[in-house]
């Protein structure tokens, strides 16, 4: 990682911040991966690479370890925006070193979370409780379904591995001593389900969910701290493996993904990669623009549209004045 943040340094001395300046961009591609956040962003780097910059844009179908693939032996695609690095940050650290391939900016400014959630109305009314054992503490507060006197953990469906971390966790935080059940929530929709139920009833809700999702712009929640650190040795050994027999406390990990650039691309549109150092935003943007999107059953370019048309305060900033007054021209 440390190489990787050392090319970002030396790509910011390469490409300084240029206004009015142009590049001859061309005809570049970008993969739109099949995933709802990474899929807007792709879309959003069209319009603005298209409208601001002269860039010539096509979109093609990508997927993490193809689209790596692909951009380290043929240097096609030429951009990936949302590039979730974990899977291959040995040979991405390579590539980098060699020269292949250039990082931009961490797209998602406090990268994809996991963890344990609680309603933001409970987590305000209850300002004592920010970690997750301050919640065991409480089984009133989150009463199980048609067990009142108990408290509930909802758990991932069956087959995702967030099921078997959060039943480990449960034994290491003592949940059934505490007087609460973990439930099986079945599905994706079951587990959406219970969260919904619980806004329309006010009342509480502790479980696992992720970030960055439509869901969690629909419905405002707050991650909990576990009061401990993230160790990955542990996780690997105990936390994400099925029936650990003696689980400890531990904190889920953070993924990160940048913007990943060809060589190619960061020569020929020298420009336009200050706008790629500079482009991210949080997660509780995406969350919005993804349940915008959602909602309204949008497309990809669309939900990037909306995000233009409201958010200027957001993306004016990633861009040379200039070039900003482009893009709301065009929209």
């Amino acid at each position: 990682m440390k190489k990787i943040l050392a090319s970002m340094a030396f790509a910011g001395g390469l490409y300084a911040f240029a206004g009015s300046a142009h590049a001859d961009c061309g005809s570049i591609s970008i993969a739109e991966m099949n995933w709802a956040s990474a899929g807007v962003a792709a879309n959003l780097d069209k319009i603005i690479l298209e409208q601001g910059f002269g860039c010539t844009v096509e979109l093609v179908a990508g997927d993490t370890l193809p689209t790596f693939t692909s951009m380290n032996e043929r240097g096609q695609p030429d951009l990936a925006p949302e590039f979730w690095i974990n899977s291959v940050r040995t040979s991405l650290d390579k590539a980098v070193a060699e020269g292949r391939l250039v990082i931009g900016a961490e797209i998602l400014s406090d990268g994809a979370v996991e963890g344990w959630w609680i309603p933001k109305f409970l987590a305000d009314s209850h300002p004592d409780i920010k970690t997750v054992p301050q919640a065991l503490a409480h089984p009133d507060l989150f009463p199980a379904p048609q067990k009142s006197a108990r408290g509930a953990v909802y758990n991932c469906p069956s087959g995702w591995s967030c099921q078997i971390s959060t039943a480990n966790l449960f034994t290491a935080l003592g949940g059934k001593e505490k007087n609460f059940d973990l439930i099986d929530t079945g599905t994706a929709a079951g587990l959406d389900q219970s969260i919904a139920a619980a806004f329309e009833k006010k009342t509480g809700w502790l479980g696992y969910y992720w970030a960055p999702t439509a869901f969690l712009g629909k419905y405002e929640m707050v991650k909990l701290s576990f009061g401990v650190p993230h160790d990955k040795a542990d996780w690997d050994a105990c936390t994400a493996v099925p029936n650990c027999l003696n689980p400890k406390v531990n904190s889920y990990p953070t993924s990160q993904a940048f913007t990943l650039v060809t060589k190619q691309f960061a020569q020929k549109a020298e420009v336009a990669m200050d706008y790629i150092k500079r482009r991210k935003w949080s997660n509780a943007t995406v969350n919005g623009v993804l349940a915008w999107q959602e909602a309204n059953k949008s497309t990809n370019e669309a939900a990037a549209k909306h995000f233009l048309e409201t958010s200027p305060d957001i993306w004016t900033k990633w861009l040379a004045p200039d070039i900003a007054d482009k893009i709301k021209a065009s929209l």
